[in-house]
């Protein structure tokens, strides 16, 4: 199931926004509005912690560098 726990804790590949906004520290609003701008999720809408810093960092470098 996903963003079940799996062995007493979360799984950071198919969390539920809920969780991994919790676990990251920001507002459900503010995941929502990366989702809707293009933030990866998995099929079954939950998201992966590790694609979602990767797009955060790709993002990043792209406003760095003026695009």
């Amino acid at each position: 199931m996903s963003g079940d726990t799996t062995k007493g804790g979360l799984n950071p590949a198919a969390l539920r926004p809920k969780d991994a906004a919790k676990a990251l520290g920001i507002s459900e609003d503010m995941l929502r509005a990366d989702i809707d701008a293009g933030a990866p999720t998995n099929t079954d809408g939950t998201i992966s912690v590790i694609h979602y810093a990767a797009w955060l960092n790709k993002v990043a470098k792209e406003e760095a560098d003026g695009n």
